[in-house]
């Protein structure tokens, strides 16, 4: 009951500087994340929670499941085919090259061997569609980029996940089943594409109709069921969550629509408590054990590598330098990075606990980093469209 108490707090605190941290660098997620930190077992020690905790697996799962799931009703199928594709080479070139990156990165600067620096690539590839969420709600960023990074924000998590699975295998010195880990990742998507498309034939039967009072559970009764279903047939379920949402959008436009608000609401307060935890397990102690090559290695992973994979990914595009520059800083590691992150603690490999160390690192400085600055991105293509209301569009 501490933790509910402590949570209860910090979100009355939230909510009364949610305005002034809608119009400046101040971010909520910065204020969990410190706030965790500063409740934590190493500091007041409020909140005794610690990495093998259930709770901490378990509400970071339900966050990222949550947040793909309304992530994918923000992408209906015909939008995957989006403006210049650029999604797709965002996925297709800049995550590989972002994984590959990284993990050259960990086996030069942090001196890890090449299988472990390619699996903690493959952890911290994926971008957050949490914090990218705060760049594509927002009217003054161009549509084109903010079609790029949600979807790509929405995808690259499930795709990483089966890279991540192989690599920890490899490292783990077991042998991989290529059949299990395909029926994983088949399962999901068929099971994230079969349950709302039969929940959505069921309700346009004429016996059946809900009330305006109770449209919103329908996309979240449908959610619980993908989940449920996934986590009882062993299916991959952040990959079901997201083509969950994606069928929603697709086949029942007014569903999704009524289950925009709610559903929002759910993967913020989940988002938040995720990010209380998380923010707990980040001790004094935690950062004073990983070495200065580590900090080194962090910072060179979120500033180095993700701007070099975009250039490449991005190459010959018609964004603008604005855009490009806004696509290639706004790659933020989240939930997913968290989950698979704990994925490598709860291995037993001899390295996980270095592995999660630079992981949660870079996590945390991404946050801050990430979450600081995405009301000075927008502010940004606020002034230039004021420019051009001014004075017209530049020759």
């Amino acid at each position: 009951m501490t933790a509910v108490l402590a949570f209860a707090v910090v979100l009355l605190a939230a909510v009364l500087v949610s305005g002034l941290a809608h119009r400046t660098v101040l971010s909520t997620a910065v204020l969990f994340l410190v706030a965790g930190f500063l409740l934590g077992d190493g500091m007041a020690g409020v909140l005794r929670v610690r990495i093998e905790d259930p709770v901490v697996a378990t509400l970071a799962e339900l966050a990222l499941f949550s947040v793909l799931f309304t992530d994918g009703m923000l992408v209906p199928l015909k939008d995957l085919r989006g403006p210049s594709r650029l999604p797709g080479r965002a996925l297709l070139i800049g995550l590989p090259l972002t994984l590959g990156g990284t993990a050259v990165l960990a086996h030069v600067v942090a001196g890890l061997p090449w299988a472990e620096s390619f699996l903690l690539g493959a952890a911290l590839s994926p971008t957050d569609p949490v914090f990218a969420a705060a760049i594509v709600g927002r009217a003054e960023v161009p549509a084109r980029l903010r079609h790029l990074l949600n979807v790509e924000s929405g995808l690259n998590d499930g795709l990483a996940l089966p890279v991540v699975v192989v690599l920890l295998a490899v490292v783990a010195g077991g042998d991989v089943d290529p059949a299990k880990l395909a029926a994983e990742v088949i399962g999901g998507v068929a099971l994230g594409v079969a349950i709302p498309y039969a929940a959505i034939r069921l309700e346009r039967l004429r016996w059946f109709s809900a009330t305006t009072a109770y449209e919103p559970l329908n996309a979240f009764a449908i959610g619980l069921l993908v989940l449920a279903a996934a986590s009882l047939t062993h299916a991959n379920e952040f990959l079901a969550a997201f083509a969950a949402g994606v069928t929603v959008a697709t086949t029942s436009p007014p569903i999704r629509n009524a289950f925009h608000q709610f559903g929002d609401l759910v993967a913020e307060i989940l988002k938040l408590a995720a990010l209380l935890l998380f923010g707990s397990l980040i001790s004094p102690h935690f950062l004073s054990d990983i070495p200065v090559s580590g900090y080194f290695f962090a910072l060179l992973a979120l500033v180095v590598v993700r701007p070099a994979a975009l250039a490449v990914a991005l190459r010959g595009s018609d964004l603008s330098r604005r855009e490009w520059i806004a696509a290639a800083w706004f790659g933020p590691k989240g939930f997913a990075s968290v989950v698979y992150g704990l994925l490598i603690l709860s291995s037993g490999i001899s390295s996980a606990n270095e592995l999660f160390h630079l992981a949660a690192l870079v996590i945390v400085i991404s946050i801050i980093a990430h979450g600081s600055t995405d009301v000075i991105v927008v502010r940004r293509f606020s002034d230039r469209t004021d420019e051009i209301g001014d004075d017209g569009p530049e020759e």
